[in-house]
């Protein structure tokens, strides 16, 4: 087996690059600065084109890669910075050239390269940075990478580039895990490890996309259905955006480990003569950082030293947003030498035209050309920024030491003499974050509210105890002065009635014993004892008076206290007026702030169009200006739909949208249900919509709704709001299923019924629905919509089947399943055998990855043999276009017993 680069993906760098000391050098572990000395050129002993005139700086031009002509404040110069790393030999080369001499030679104390031409004469060239065979990982990271991404944690963009011949260690400089020695970790690895020390989980962000360029394809290597990304460049900026990448965001530095296993799974790779794992792509890891800057004023703040307290609380955070971009180019071959043939001859060739196009741009900044063949390939477009743009570069030239590849050596060599004279611009990109302060305003005042709502209920329930107490007390003490008095009239009334009578019986007696002097004198006596009982009663009756005049006066008094309640509660009632106007006059200054930041926000908007149309101008100093400009502006694209409809979300208000979904007339019913799909088309307001209740209100209307234009729209935006993994649960927990197969029973248009299987699609993608949603009828709804026969809508269903299907396998791969797939208990597996092979390209590749899906379980492959899938999954891993499936497929096959007695038993050669 030839070995020409070793294996170089996943194998070690060969004896010097693992465990070696490095060799003591002078002043080599300081990282180059972004401006260092570029007027030195690179020499050689002899007469060199290199030399002489394109010696100095390579000034940005309108035809640098950048698209971008330097202006004195578009930021700050920075050479391409270049370092050349040496493979020692590998055990092939140990053999085959053992009477011969390396073909170079390094000198890292003066950074300068020689490479024989023979053995007395030889081309000597220099570089930002040397690296022998013995160099280490973590040198290479902290002279090559570590001032990258440093410059992209404060802001700036960044790229790090490799480039070689096949096999000199590319992938091994970047890319590697370290799994086995951690010192063995790459670029991507430690890069990582950088960032993540330095941003706070808890305000910054860090996003990852990883990619492969292949046979001029963009393929997204996180989601391998996604084969093919469009690139995006802004026209006033320039700068490339990819809208269709998956974005991943890194909390720790494990997971980002488990990202570059998937992705590396997923990238192309071939066993050439020169490499055993030759990598047929270029590879590009996209990290984008966002940090809040911290303790620092902004750089165009206002002129006044004595602002306000309130104008300080109002200024945005600042916000800085780097991108770096590690790119791992394909290595550039002969194919005399590496052996391709078939697939294998047309991936080199677009490996080499694409590296190719590369090295006529960078020919063309290096020599300061009028025209950069920029749009000749991909590759360029992606790297536009890192050549001639805005961004730090840095790049890192792999060269082995065999003299049988001296051409291929002098070629990496001369394509990283021309990159140092490349020069870019860098331009620190930061930002205010007015949604962070809006969102700090809406807590706050939300605080302010709740406190003056809670102070303002306690003052009434203190206004109600204190009346009540106050009643209480003065209907006591009326009760008890009303039975006082009462008691005294009957004791009076008795004591009078008991002393008459017993006069009128002493006077009977007298009557009688008139005769009777002594008798007389005791009557006298007698009626003189009585007096003295009469003024008696009167003392006591006088008493009972003062008692109820005391009573009357402790009666007045407790009017009194009721009057000074009375006058308390009046204060309070009062001081309750003064809250709310105080509450008032709060809601005022809110309303006042609000305004304010809705000036600086267009004022901000208006100072960034100044600057990108053509350098600073004088920030406008009436705050109506801005407004009155975004107004026209509005006005003039006021036609398109998504334009208008955005217009209606902020005037009207998402509540009062929503509501419009229960009203009774059947059009204003039409027409609020089309703007909340447009809406959930956004993913920014799906979070919102499902908040305010407005799934709850389409699942009704679904249900509660004859109008199929209600019926279509309303499944839509289910189904935009069904690609949310939370909102799934949601759905189904409402009875989205069930409702979605009654709309599909009933349904006639073919639109409807795209939407409807849409829908239950993005449901089928959630592992722990699988049951309940099978259970509710979703498979057998899909199953029905396929006889309406329209193309589109037999892709929708074929996208849900293989949905399910690639659950069902995860779930028994991990062991949470067991038993036959419930897409063959409910009698799919016919329609799909059947549509495996379709015209139409997405019913196809969907069905044959649902196929491939559920050969990997074991237990499923009696019934795919009896239903004939066998022989489709035959053609899928000869015929199928997308490797992937037919990779999968092919190991399917080869892997499963049943499968292979099946191809015996059918005498299919395989």
């Amino acid at each position: 087996m030839a070995s020409g680069g070793g294996n170089n993906r996943n194998g070690t760098h060969r004896n010097s690059l693992k465990g070696t000391t490095t060799t003591s050098t002078v002043s080599t572990d300081k990282p180059l600065s972004v401006n260092s000395n570029p007027s030195k050129p690179a020499f050689k002993n002899k007469s060199s084109p290199l030399t002489g005139a394109s010696s100095g700086l390579r000034k940005s031009s309108p035809g640098s890669l950048g698209g971008r002509a330097a202006k004195d404040d578009a930021g700050v110069p920075g050479r391409v910075r270049v370092a050349v790393r040496l493979r020692p030999r590998n055990a092939e080369e140990s053999v085959a050239d053992a009477d011969f001499a390396d073909c170079v030679e390094l000198q890292p104390e003066l950074k300068r390269l020689k490479l024989r031409k023979n053995n007395w004469d030889t081309d000597t060239y220099e570089f930002d940075e040397v690296l022998t065979e013995f160099a280490s990982q973590k040198r290479v990271y902290e002279v090559v990478a570590k001032p990258v991404v440093e410059g992209v944690l404060d802001g700036y963009n960044g790229t790090i580039m490799a480039y070689g011949q096949t096999g000199t260690g590319k992938t091994y400089t970047l890319g590697r895990l370290g799994e086995e020695d951690t010192a063995n970790r790459g670029i991507m690895v430690r890069a990582m490890e950088d960032i993540l020390a330095e941003v706070s989980p808890e305000i910054d962000s860090v996003l990852v996309s990883y990619l492969q360029l292949y046979m001029e394809s963009l393929q997204d290597l996180l989601d391998p259905t996604n084969d093919n990304i469009s690139i995006v460049e802004e026209p006033k900026s320039g700068d490339v955006s990819l809208p269709g990448a998956t974005l991943v965001e890194i909390r720790d530095q494990q997971s980002f480990l488990e990202l570059l296993r998937l992705g590396e799974a997923h990238r192309h790779a071939a066993n050439t003569k020169l490499n055993t794992e030759s990598s047929r792509s270029h590879a590009l890891l996209m990290v984008h950082v966002k940090r809040t800057v911290k303790g620092r004023e902004p750089a165009h703040s206002s002129d006044n030293g004595n602002s306000t307290s309130m104008a300080r609380s109002l200024r945005p955070p600042l916000v800085r947003k780097g991108k770096l971009v590690v790119v791992d180019l394909a290595g550039s071959e002969r194919i005399d030498k590496s052996g391709s043939d078939g697939h294998t001859r047309e991936e080199a060739k677009s490996i080499n035209l694409s590296l190719s196009a590369l090295g006529k741009c960078i020919n063309a900044l290096a020599e300061n050309s009028a025209h950069v063949p920029v749009r000749d390939s991909k590759l360029t477009r992606l790297l536009r920024d890192s050549f001639g743009g805005t961004a730090r570069t840095s790049l890192v030239i792999t060269v082995g030491p065999s003299p049988r590849h001296r051409g291929e050596t002098a070629s990496t060599i001369m394509f990283g003499q021309r990159a140092m004279k490349v020069e870019n611009m860098l331009k620190l990109k930061e930002e205010f974050d007015y949604k962070s302060l809006a969102r700090r305003l809406d807590i706050q005042l939300d605080k302010l509210i709740m406190e003056h709502e809670r102070k303002q209920k306690a003052f009434e329930v203190e206004i109600e105890r204190i009346t009540a107490e106050a009643q209480n007390r003065i209907s006591e003490a009326e009760r008890n002065y009303a039975d006082a008095v009462e008691k005294e009239r009957l004791k009076y009334q008795k004591d009078y009635m008991e002393s008459i009578k017993k006069l009128e019986e002493k006077w009977m007696m007298n009557l009688q014993n008139q005769g009777n002097e002594r008798k007389m004198v005791h009557i006298a006596e007698e009626v003189a004892e009585v007096k003295k009982l009469l003024s008696k009663e009167t003392s006591l009756r006088k008493a009972a008076e003062e008692e109820v005049d005391n009573l009357k006066s402790q009666l007045a008094q407790l009017k009194m206290s009721e009057a000074s309640a009375n006058s308390e509660i009046l204060k309070l009632r009062k001081m309750v007026e003064d809250e709310v106007c105080q509450k008032e006059k709060l809601e005022g200054e809110i309303s006042m702030l609000q305004s304010q930041l809705l000036h600086l926000s267009f004022e901000a908007d208006e100072t960034r169009k100044r600057l990108d149309k053509g350098g600073p101008g004088k920030v406008p100093g009436r705050l109506d200006s801005p407004v009155s400009q975004v107004r026209s502006q509005l006005k003039d694209s006021g036609n398109g739909e998504k334009a208008s409809v955005a217009k209606l979300f902020e005037q009207v208000g998402l509540q009062k949208i929503l509501s419009l979904l229960e009203a009774e007339d059947a059009d204003v019913r039409i027409h609020a249900v089309k703007v909340v799909a447009n809406l959930a088309a956004e993913e920014t307001n799906q979070q919102k919509i499902v908040e305010a209740g407005g799934l709850k209100s389409l699942l009704m209307l679904l249900g509660s709704s004859e109008d199929e234009t209600i019926h279509r729209v309303a499944a839509g935006a289910i189904a935009n709001l069904a690609m949310n993994e939370k909102n799934r649960e949601l759905i189904m927990s409402q009875g989205g299923i069930s409702l979605l197969s009654t709309t599909a029973s009933h349904a006639k248009d073919p639109q409807t019924l795209r939407m409807v299987a849409g829908a239950i699609a993005n449901l089928c993608g959630n592992d722990k629905l699988q049951t309940k949603l099978r259970g509710e009828g979703g498979i057998k709804a899909l199953l029905e919509i396929v006889k309406c026969g329209h193309p589109d809508v037999l892709a929708q269903v074929a996208r849900g089947i293989a949905n399910f299907a690639k659950c069902e396998s995860r779930a028994a791969t991990q062991g949470s399943k067991t038993g036959r797939s419930l897409l063959i208990e409910d009698g799919a597996l016919p329609w799909i055998v059947q549509n495996a092979n379709s015209d139409a390209s997405p019913i196809r590749r969907h069905n044959e990855l649902a196929l491939c899906h559920l050969a990997q379980h074991e237990v499923n492959a009696k019934d795919m043999i009896s239903e004939g899938a066998l022989w489709e999954l035959v053609r899928i891993s000869q015929d199928c276009p997308r490797e992937d499936i037919r990779t999968l497929a092919h190991r399917t096959l080869a892997s499963s017993p049943d499968f292979i007695a099946g191809l015996k038993r059918l005498r299919i050669n395989y």
